[in-house]
């Protein structure tokens, strides 16, 4: 919160933050109809945009003016309307990913979990279960749409963490990296590009895996990439000498975190190395992003983020030392562990 925000009245911040819902609402309608792919030629008006989106031209007319108030557009003429550099980030295919992000977590079925938060919060069980019938990535194997969202909004919301980690740790003296929930190989591909030495595994469920091989390809390391299909709750690949948990640990309760770092003990040899990628929560008022992470993952697929104290107890019930936790530029660090 910047000095401006801390000036206003406890009662106006307070509302602000509640009523933050509003602008989430009117750019993932932006984001949905496409409209900053639609502009990418040029300024347009309400008129044509609502031909091109199937949307009522005076009302797309008044989201694109509050849109244009919050510096997503700009009106260059009198009802006509621009990108701005951040209107262009909102393009598909632009850096970042946050079209893709937007549209995954602002969807109808994201939004609607939120109305159940009570119920988490009340039974410690995940709001997106009551409203679906389902846990999260059960549902995401069902609407395949939705799970690609989801994959690339991965990218996106966590795209400064997989350089950030290559660079802070030293990865040179593994021969054979296995990412295992590796979704479509971002983070093995920031590592891989940055350490020419090692070679990858990518392990993740059949569904999420099918857009890894163009993501490898595009950063150039799709030669140097074996891809497998599996359920971590099954089993994981042998052979590595360095397994990456990359946001895995966070989604899960500890029975099931116990079931997948068991799977990694059993294969791990004794001078291998688990590394698990996650925000470390700091101790007291510290404003962390993931201590707002954590009530997402007790909303959404029902897991929670940790303190080293609480990381240091998980890995040992699970035949694992914390051996040290290295920080990174970006919001992650990496919580490195042995065989004990």
């Amino acid at each position: 919160m910047n000095e401006g925000q801390n000036a206003l009245p406890p009662h106006v911040q307070l509302i602000q933050m509640g009523t933050a819902s509003w602008i989430s609402a009117m750019v993932y309608a932006a984001a949905k109809l496409g409209i900053a792919d639609h502009l990418a030629s040029g300024p347009k008006s309400a008129e044509e945009l609502a031909g091109l989106t199937g949307t009522h031209a005076p009302s797309l007319h008044r989201l694109l003016r509050t849109l244009a108030g919050l510096g997503v557009f700009t009106e260059k003429q009198p009802q006509r309307f621009a990108l701005t550099p951040l209107g262009e980030a909102l393009r598909t295919g632009a850096p970042g990913a946050a079209r893709a992000t937007l549209i995954a977590f602002n969807n109808p079925a994201f939004w609607h979990t939120w109305e159940e938060i009570l119920h988490s919060l009340r039974t410690g069980g995940t709001a997106f279960e009551k409203t679906h019938g389902m846990p999260l990535f059960d549902y995401l194997a069902q609407h395949p749409e939705e799970a690609s969202f989801f994959s690339q909004a991965m990218v996106g919301f966590h795209g400064e963490e997989p350089p950030a980690v290559a660079a802070a740790y030293d990865f040179s003296g593994a021969k054979t990296i296995v990412d295992v929930g590796g979704a479509t190989g971002n983070m093995l591909a920031a590592i891989l590009s940055r350490h020419a030495g090692p070679r990858g595994v990518l392990y993740d469920r059949p569904h999420v895996v099918r857009d890894a091989p163009a993501l490898l390809k595009a950063r150039g390391v799709a030669d140097r990439v074996a891809i497998e299909p599996g359920d971590f709750f099954e089993r994981v690949p042998a052979g590595g000498d360095a397994y990456i948990l990359s946001h895995i640990i966070h989604d899960w309760n500890e029975e099931q975190c116990l079931t997948i770092l068991g799977h990694c003990r059993e294969v791990l040899r004794r001078d291998g190395r688990l590394l698990i990628v996650e925000t470390v929560l700091p101790e007291g008022d510290t404003p962390h992003q993931g201590k707002m992470q954590d009530i997402v993952m007790l909303v959404f697929p029902g897991g929670r983020e940790r303190t080293e104290a609480e990381y240091a107890s998980l890995l040992g019930k699970a035949g694992f030392r914390l051996n040290r936790v290295v920080p990174t530029t970006s919001v992650v660090s990496v919580v490195e562990a042995v065989p004990a």
